[in-house]
């Protein structure tokens, strides 16, 4: 008997689960014609009118929403203004040379790199500082004394 009940419930719940679908399918559906009750009318009187730019249509009422043809404009004026401004010379000296020489084809490895180049410059002449004063030590020399000397020997 358990698998009559079980059948039978199965059943049921079936039944209320396709009362349900129905049930937001018809409300769905309501949504849209509540407002009128002729909606497939009025959805074809919705729809945007077609306008035709370049094509003649054939039908007598799809006439109304065609373009009229545009007149071809009096270009002469632009074309001898244009003609004109070909005839002056360019001046050379208005030009910039510069913005015209291509750049050199390291420029941006150069760029990338200038950074890093900057910081090892710093410790390179750190370095060369720190090899100076250590052969001063082991001469036992004054590092001032050795300064003096060497902006004398300059000025001569």
């Amino acid at each position: 008997m358990s698998s009559n009940e079980n059948s039978v419930s199965l059943e049921q719940k079936a039944l209320q689960r396709r009362e349900k679908l129905l049930a937001l399918k018809r409300k769905r559906e309501g949504k849209g014609n509540e407002d009128n009750p002729n909606s497939q009318h009025s959805d074809l009187e919705a729809l945007p009118r077609p306008i035709f730019r370049s094509y003649k249509p054939s039908d007598e009422n799809l006439h109304e929403s065609a373009l009229p043809t545009p007149k071809p404009e009096d270009v002469s004026a632009q074309v001898k203004d244009q003609l004109e401004s070909g005839k002056s010379k360019i001046i050379l000296d208005q030009l910039d040379v510069t913005a015209l020489a291509p750049r050199k084809p390291d420029w941006d490895l150069k760029r990338d790199i200038s950074k890093r180049m900057d910081k090892l410059e710093r410790l390179t002449q750190r370095t060369i500082a720190e090899l100076i004063r250590e052969r001063l030590k082991e001469r036992n020399e004054d590092l001032a004394s050795m300064v003096n000397l060497g902006a004398e020997s300059v000025d001569r």
